[in-house]
């Protein structure tokens, strides 16, 4: 499918054109998708080139800026001018790293070129070119005036785009710029693109199926988070937790869709509560559902909270079946009453006051505190029952498989008695102690 690429600003282009040379100095660019890889190369102010409003690596971040500003346009109406200009610049300015890399540049100077359009907005370092900025504009680092770009052709296309982003930031080193939110986003995009094909997309980024696979099935979890929250969570929330939306993809893929819904609420729940994915795991089982409901009704408050939950949602559908409701059944579930719960927590702010039936108020960061402490002593027992069990099993695994060695040892030792340094008796002795072994077994010795 062909997208195009956002109409080119014409006063910017000419500008740009009559900055180069003629003919003008040129790089090669191995990233760039076309057969001709050499882009000319120019000093551009940095305060006159603009932030790529599509750039991936901001993705989540500019969601959040959407619902907070109340626009859903506020990047798109008009890219290229103040408002959406300082938004992207804001973001940028506060990413992870940010005033590291402004240390960095004052020290070392620009050592690689940006690449921008034919119109001045930056493809590729938009991070770096923020941080000349910033060090021009607000520490009169002079020498950051101006950042050495390489230009694209005016006819780019946004596929092609894409494909450098991908190419140049993405399966380079993703993790140095990326969030895993912004990552899964690009991934879940390239799908798209791709016709649905995974190992197209493992291609374009340099990584495996399944590591591609497993990017989509995170962001898909959070896809179902955010939409609960219905405008209280954002994606960039959700980064710290990518070990707890990795465990479970990667345990309901194969499970029932009872115990597939009964593990899922509880790790939304533990997610937004701010239980530690070590605590989640051990919950990856059957009854994690039923465990954690037996610690919330140990404590009144949250009995309380809960059956007003469970009220509150009666017998009606979820308006977010669409999305929720991909692993439940026709069936009763376990966790049936959790599904209350969790549309409770996932839409309360976390300085909320919650009224419950009886009039009585609840704060959220009390529900929040209780609801993670009931979900970790859930966990706990979850882990001492576990190791009880391999206790219980232990022996019969074992045993199981010494059966299957003494049976391979039987099958192989006709053909090793056929060698003239066969040792007899050393195996005749290793004979003996397995009988004594199992005479001890057997509680005889």
């Amino acid at each position: 499918m062909h997208v195009p690429v956002p109409a080119l600003d014409p006063n910017r282009s000419v500008s740009l054109a009559a900055r180069l040379g003629d003919p003008p100095r040129t790089m090669p660019v191995p990233a760039w998708p076309r057969p001709d890889k050499e882009l000319p190369v120019v000093n551009l102010e940095v305060a006159w080139v603009r932030f790529s409003t599509i750039n991936h690596r901001t993705k989540a971040e500019q969601i959040r800026e959407r619902r907070k500003s109340g626009r859903d346009d506020l990047f798109a109406r008009s890219p290229l001018e103040k408002e959406a200009q300082d938004a992207q610049y804001h973001i940028l300015r506060q990413q992870n790293g940010f005033a590291e890399l402004k240390e960095d540049l004052k020290a070392r100077g620009q050592q690689e070129p940006a690449i921008v359009t034919a119109d001045g907005v930056l493809i590729n370092g938009n991070r770096r070119s923020a941080a000349m900025r910033s060090l021009f504009v607000d520490d009169d680092v002079r020498s950051a005036r101006y950042v050495r770009c390489l230009v694209l052709p005016s006819d780019a296309t946004a596929e092609e785009l894409v494909d450098l982003e991908t190419e140049l930031q993405v399966a380079k080193d993703f993790k140095q710029d990326y969030s895993w939110i912004n990552e899964a986003l690009l991934i879940e995009e390239l799908y798209e693109r791709e016709n649905k094909n995974f190992k197209r997309v493992a291609e374009r980024v340099h990584r495996t199926v399944s590591d591609v696979r497993a990017y989509y099935d995170k962001i898909q979890q959070v896809h179902q988070l955010v939409a609960l929250s219905k405008g209280t969570r954002e994606y960039v929330d959700f980064i710290p937790n990518e070990s707890a939306f990795d465990e479970l993809a990667k345990h309901i893929k194969n499970k029932t869709e009872a115990e597939a819904q009964n593990v899922k609420d509880v790790y939304f729940i533990g997610t937004l509560t701010g239980v530690e994915y070590r605590n989640l795991r051990h919950l990856r089982r059957p009854d994690a559902a039923a465990l954690v409901l037996e610690e919330i009704r140990n404590d009144s408050r949250l009995e309380a909270v809960l059956d007003e939950a469970t009220n509150s949602s009666g017998a009606e559908k979820r308006d977010d079946d669409d999305l929720l409701d991909a692993f439940i059944d026709d069936e009763p579930r376990d966790s049936e009453p959790l599904s209350g719960l969790l549309q409770l927590v996932a839409a309360t702010d976390k300085e909320a006051t919650i009224k419950l039936g009886d009039g009585s108020p609840i704060e959220a960061n009390q529900l929040f505190s209780g609801l993670r402490r009931s979900i970790t002593n859930a966990a706990t027992e979850a882990k001492e029952d576990t190791r009880d069990r391999k206790e219980i099993t232990a022996p019969l695994e074992r045993a199981d498989a010494a059966i299957g060695e003494i049976g391979r040892m039987i099958q192989a030792l006709p053909r090793a008695r056929r060698y003239d340094d066969w040792d007899e008796a050393a195996f005749a002795s290793k004979v003996e102690h397995l009988e004594k072994l199992l005479l001890k077994a057997k509680g005889r010795s």
